[in-house]
């Protein structure tokens, strides 16, 4: 009974797509029901299709060994490795200190950094690395946060366009292709990606910026204040902090700590510093903020004194591997920590956990750390592995700030981080190895090499579109194998009957452009790529244009938040609502359908 199956599986992939789009329901619960239905479909009634081709479970389920998902999760994964390394943090300040004095110049720079990036590296990470950056340059300039992080998301998307690499789309349109008989090489997209990139950044540069509502970003408490912790620093021999000079007063080499109370042979010395050199032995009482405190440890700076441990041995301690985490946790009223000094607390031996830094409301303390005695309302900046920071959870007497736990950046695997980023990019580009296996190793080298610990790499793994790509494939097979795909396409060729092959891509690209902003991207483009494959067979064109459609199509995710997971990230920084992104986007989306439309059957000879 093929109409049988043929039917079902139009009414699954209809009611799948009315689902998606309705957000009543989580995307994974829907990809999760949308298989099971076609598994039942064609396990209770076998489904045998010309030349007796059986539609099997083993088929369906094929999509979550597909090459390229296996390729987006890998690649998320050495994402995830180059944003806890701080591997682009350096690069992208450099941007944001190009402008001089002007006042949109360094966000101008920014953002073109951000779309040079994300031609090699998926949008999300990029995105999660400018967004604090944005922040503190929006906030020094004076310039609403709304204004900027609307054209942050946009960029990336459009800088994804032009490599393989560029976005998960390209990969997954790459991957149905080639299971078509279609190659797709690293660089094949990249002229008209360009173009397009180009024609659209003129609008998200230019114009987007004056458009946009001007509304606050909503920040952290923590953002707002920058909350200052009280710590010690103990130097010894080998410290790289020993030699530093006083000049004016203070000591500018500390970088983003400062100086509160100098320590010598037991000799307290207050500011201002005078004609002073810090040796060996001395003990730095500092205040920095959090941020501050963190990049210390991710540089390897040991003598971070911590609690009750010795300074012999906390200053020979290996610096933190991709487990330790900082986290912030409130000294409760009534506490049996209240009136003890941090030193006779007892947090180390009880939870394996070490106290850098003290906060305290109403007053900033200028003494060692071992003299403070802790009060309710005190905020501790506290060191460990997860799993001893985590023992904190239901503790009464020390409350753990909920989301605040954060690893530490292993910023001295930076540079290991940039090699294998830039190996599996050469590899790829040079066709030396397929991308899916120099993604998939420099996942593994990511994790041997330290950048990434098991916990952070399993974060790193989205299940939604792990989820989503498995059932969208599985819907794609059965629509292709019960001539559902043919069926489709020669019902578009035949409205669009004596019309040109450009004619008949732009009318494609369109209808997906609509699609993949109420739907997701991912599932518009694989659910469209046999399709348009299919119409390029019936007539008689080469494929290449219509796989570029699919790609660019698929990527146009302007006009919803839900349409592009960069968009949600911002949307929360910028506050935006629903229809800053139709206003914002819309006009986008227009841009890019035109200006492939009216190129793309010059530029492939159509």
């Amino acid at each position: 009974m093929p109409e049988l199956h043929l039917v079902a599986t139009f009414v699954i992939i209809g009611a799948t797509i009315i689902a998606y789009a309705s957000e009543r329901w989580a995307m994974e619960t829907v990809s999760l029901v949308s298989l099971a239905a076609i598994l039942i479909l064609f396990g209770a009634v076998p489904y045998s299709g010309a030349g007796a081709e059986i539609l099997s479970a083993e088929r369906l389920l094929a999509g979550f060994s597909n090459p390229a998902l296996i390729t987006v999760i890998a690649l998320l994964i050495v994402g995830q490795g180059l944003f806890a390394t701080d591997a682009m943090e350096a690069p992208a300040r450099r941007l944001g200190k190009m402008g001089g004095s002007s006042t949109f110049r360094p966000i101008l720079f920014i953002l073109v950094g951000a779309a040079v990036i994300s031609a090699f590296l998926n949008n999300t990470p990029v995105v999660v690395i400018f967004i604090p950056i944005l922040v503190v340059i929006a906030a020094q300039r004076s310039i609403s946060a709304s204004r900027v992080f609307i054209p942050l998301s946009f960029i990336t998307i459009l800088g994804g366009m032009t490599t393989l690499i560029g976005s998960s789309t390209n990969l997954l349109v790459a991957g149905v292709a080639r299971d078509y008989g279609h190659e797709v090489g690293f660089f094949d997209i990249t002229g008209m990606g360009v173009i397009l990139a180009l024609v659209g950044g003129v609008y998200v540069l230019g114009v987007l910026p004056r458009i946009l509502p001007e509304r606050e970003a909503q920040l952290s408490a923590g953002a707002k204040s920058g909350a200052q912790f009280i710590g010690e620093i103990t130097l010894t021999r080998d410290h790289p902090f020993v030699g530093i000079s006083a000049k004016a007063g203070m000591f500018p080499g500390l970088g983003d700590l400062t100086l509160r109370l100098l320590q010598r042979r037991d000799i307290p010395v207050l500011p201002p510093f005078e004609d002073l050199t810090l040796s060996a032995g001395d003990t730095l009482v500092v205040s920095g903020t959090r941020r501050a405190f963190s990049k210390a440890l991710s540089r390897g700076r040991a003598g971070l004194k911590a609690d009750d441990g010795p300074v012999e041995d906390t200053s020979k301690d290996p610096p933190p591997g991709p487990d330790y985490h900082l986290a912030e946790a409130v000294i409760s009223p009534g506490s049996r920590y209240a009136g003890r000094t941090i030193q006779l607390s007892g947090l180390r031996p009880q939870f394996g956990i070490s106290v850098l830094g003290v906060q305290r409301k109403s007053r900033m303390a200028r003494s060692a750390m071992s003299d403070i005695r802790l009060e309710p309302g005190d905020t501790l900046l506290i060191g460990g592995p997860m799993e001893a920071i985590a023992q904190l959870r239901g503790n009464h007497d020390l409350l753990l700030l909920e989301y605040s736990a954060e690893a530490v950046p292993q910023s001295r695997k930076a540079r290991i981080a940039v090699a294998i980023f830039a190996a599996i990019v050469v590899l790829s580009a040079f066709s030396l190895l397929p991308i899916v296996v120099a993604a998939v190793c420099g996942a593994v080298l990511m994790l041997l090499t330290g950048c990434l610990s098991i916990l952070q790499a399993a974060r790193a793994f989205d299940r939604q579109i792990f989820l989503l790509v498995g059932s969208s494939v599985a819907l794609a097979t059965a629509l292709e194998t019960t001539g559902g795909a043919a069926l489709i396409a020669s019902s578009a060729l035949s409205l669009m009957e004596g019309a040109s092959a450009g004619v008949i891509l732009s009318g494609l690209f369109l209808v997906m452009a609509i699609l993949t902003n109420i739907l997701s991207n991912n599932a518009t483009a694989v659910l469209f790529t046999p399709i348009a494959l299919g119409i390029a067979k019936g007539m008689g064109v080469p494929p290449e244009p219509f796989i570029a459609a699919v790609i660019f199509a698929a990527n146009s995710s302007f006009a919803t938040p839900i349409g592009y997971q960069t968009n949600l990230l911002v949307m929360g920084p910028g506050h935006y609502r629903f229809s800053d992104f139709l206003r914002a986007g819309t006009p986008l989306v227009l841009i890019i359908w035109l200006t492939f439309s009216l190129l793309a059957p010059w530029y492939y000879g159509l």
